[in-house]
């Protein structure tokens, strides 16, 4: 790692350290935390789809298990509204990660085209169960502990515990690619019959990538049900997350560590200043759309690898034409 991509991460850790200082507005500090979750969550979906080319469409699976996990364990331990409560966000994580594993034994078995459909097909049907069992209090949905904080800091809380989680996450997600796990992830994105053929047991591999990117979308699950107050089927199961998350990762660069994280900062940002301002007549999903559409048409690879690409030949460009000494003047004879 390089003096500049370390004073990068240390500046980029300040940043998202100091912001709810600086800007504490309850608006401001309400869509800066959803935006550190929708950062966790795309950073744990590349992680997994990104590096192994299995574009998973389920993971709100284990973001609305993580947020029913607390819910539950919170209402079934009597729990009052504190920071006691944050300590059921792992126990979120680990609920995600055991529904990724049966999950993952099922689906991961299919390829490709078939493998999204089977994600898509799995969430409906836990978004069914939970408008249908009595644990999860069907469509009426069930309650998270009141904190009794006062509004000074409130959101702040929240987002502290969720800028954690991002940390830990990109701390995974480098060092899976970094791995030799993490080049036996891209020896199945490239080619998985001869993956196999060299000895990589593929089966396994995505299994336990399956798995750790279940982990902290489970927890930002469990964070956005705490802040919520409340949590029901529709919204903990949203099939919009999946589709969001996904195209955060494509905008931003898919298989690249900072790429979903500029995603999520980019497009969660506007859909959010979108809504508040263009809400009533849905204006804000045409303009998110167009934006997205904009970017594929002329950056398809994503903004991230598209600007690593571009930087090399610019500054190549530059050194040629510094070494090049200008023409001459010969318009002008001696004096």
């Amino acid at each position: 790692m390089t003096a500049a991509r370390i004073a990068g991460a240390l500046v980029a850790l300040a940043i998202l350290v100091g912001f709810p200082l600086v800007f504490s507005n309850p608006t401001t500090t309400t869509i800066a935390l959803f935006v550190v979750i929708f950062m966790v969550a795309a950073t744990a979906w590349n992680a997994f789809a990104g590096l192994s080319g299995y574009i998973a469409l389920g993971h709100a699976v284990f973001f609305g298990g993580g947020a029913y996990a607390l819910a539950i364990a919170a209402e079934k331990l009597h729990m009052s509204g504190g920071w006691t409560v944050f300590a059921l966000v792992p126990f979120g994580g680990l609920v995600a990660g055991a529904i990724a594993v049966p999950f993952g034994l099922v689906a991961l078995r299919t390829r490709r085209h078939t493998f999204v459909v089977i994600t898509i097909a799995i969430f409906f049907i836990f978004q069914l169960l939970a408008f249908n069992l009595a644990i999860t209090g069907g469509s009426s949905g069930l309650q998270t502990p009141t904190p009794l904080w006062t509004a000074i800091g409130y959101n702040q809380r929240f987002y502290y515990v969720a800028a954690l989680i991002l940390v830990l996450t990109i701390a995974m997600a480098w060092a899976i690619r970094r791995s030799r796990f993490g080049l036996q992830l891209l020896a199945i994105r490239d080619d998985e019959d001869r993956a196999r053929g060299l000895g990589v047991r593929t089966a396994r591999v995505k299994l336990i990538a399956f798995i750790a990117s279940a982990i902290p979308t489970g927890m930002v699950g469990a964070v956005y049900a705490y802040f919520l107050g409340q949590i029901f089927p529709q919204f903990a199961f949203d099939p919009l997350f999946d589709i969001t998350v996904a195209l955060m990762a494509f905008f931003g660069g898919l298989g690249t560590l900072t790429g979903p994280l500029l995603g999520a900062l980019v497009l969660e940002s506007l859909q959010q200043e979108f809504t508040l301002n263009f809400s009533a007549g849905s204006l804000y999903l045409i303009v998110y759309g167009a934006l997205f559409l904009v970017v594929i048409l002329l950056l398809p690879r994503g903004i991230v690898p598209t600007i690593a690409s571009l930087l090399p030949r610019t500054r190549e460009r530059f050194l040629r034409r510094a070494r090049v000494p200008p023409p001459p003047d010969t318009a002008g004879g001696p004096a």
